[in-house]
Parts: C-alpha cells; structure tokens; sequence
C-alpha cells in the first residue's frame, strides 16, 4: 500500500491548520473510552471501539484477497480508521440489541459532523466523504469494508466460547440476517468458512 500526500496551500495558515488537526486527533482519543457489545479473544473484558478499529483494519490488509471484487486496499483502510469515531457521540450500538436504526443514524449523522468539523474544510469534507461512502455500501471498497467489520465480531464471539451472543439471545438465523448478508455480499469465501464454525457454535448450544 502506498500512499503520497500533496502539500496543502491552505489559507488558515500552517499554525491554524495544526492547531484544528490536533483539535481533532485530541478528540479522537475519546474513542478509547467507548466500550463494544464485543469482548476481546479471550473473554477478559469488553473491547473498546478504537481496538476495534485497529483490528479491522489489519484484518481488511490480510484478507483483502477474499473480496468478491478488487479493492483500493488504502481507501479501505482509511474508511475503517474512521468509521466509528461517530462513537464518540452517539456510542456504540451493538448489531444484536435492541435500538432505534433511524434514530442511532441521526445522531451518528451528527456526530460526523461535529467531529469531522474540528479539522481543516478540505480535510473534513475529504473524511467525510469516505466516511458517508462507508455508511451507503455502494462502492466495491465500502461493501469489502463493511464486511470485514461485520466479520471480526463474529470471530471474536466464536473464540471466546460464544462471547455475548448468550447476552444477547442470538439466534443463527439472525446471525445470518443481520451479519451474514454484509459478509457474503463482500466476502463470501470467508463467511462460507466462519458458517461452519458458527453452525457447530448453535449446534452445541443448542445441546447445552
């Protein structure tokens, strides 16, 4: 992956720009404190949102071959470093609770433009976009990404024995619905692989 950043002739001047970018980055570190409906691998304690999106982001590097069509893996990167620092407001929705969508998308709406606000006018509108382009799934890049984020919970979950899907009563068939259909959608070889593990996961439950 290889990125190159052009010199920005910006008329705030350097000290103002430095000043909003840090302004920004400040802001962000709040995401550290936003605690998931995940638990890490080893059932120790709840993830935080920002764990979450380190690890989403590596795993989009190593499976960025599985995507059902190729990726511009830098622009995936960077939608997932960014798509859930709207958390910092609106906080984390676990996809298996109960909550309002339209009202969780509004204050999400919000957020991103308070938070990407903080930064530099082209800075904010170019975060933004990607950020808006994550949130519609329309593009090759945003399909692989939102399925790469709707995958490393479901392993989470599976390494943990089951995580919080007792929490949260999960059944299969609304695994299947509400992640299922956003991973094969963008990655089918891999939820063809985690369907196995799932299935002997309810199987053993449902023995319990």
């Amino acid at each position: 992956m290889r990125m190159t950043v052009a010199a920005i002739t910006d008329p705030m001047g350097a000290a103002d720009r430095i000043t909003a970018q840090f302004a920004f980055l400040n802001e962000a570190d709040r995401l550290k404190s936003v605690l998931r409906g995940t638990t890490l691998n080893d059932g120790s304690r709840r993830e935080n949102s920002a764990e979450h999106s380190w690890h989403i982001m590596l795993y989009a590097a190593v499976m960025a071959e599985h995507a059902v069509r190729p990726v511009a893996l830098d622009r995936v990167i960077r939608m997932l470093l960014l798509h859930d620092i709207v958390e910092i407001d609106a906080g984390d929705t676990p996809i298996h609770g109960a909550h309002d969508a339209g009202a969780q998308a509004e204050a999400e709406a919000r957020a991103a433009e308070r938070i990407f606000g903080l930064l530099p006018p082209d800075q904010a509108e170019a975060f933004r976009a990607l950020w808006d382009e994550f949130e519609a799934a329309e593009t090759d890049d945003a399909i692989f990404a939102k399925a790469i984020d709707r995958v490393q919970p479901v392993m989470s979950n599976l390494e943990s024995g089951g995580g919080t899907w007792p929490e949260y009563n999960v059944t299969a068939a609304q695994l299947d619905a509400r992640v299922g259909v956003k991973v094969r959608r963008g990655a089918p070889a891999i939820w063809d692989m985690l369907k196995s593990r799932i299935d002997a996961w309810f199987d053993r439950a449902a023995q319990d």
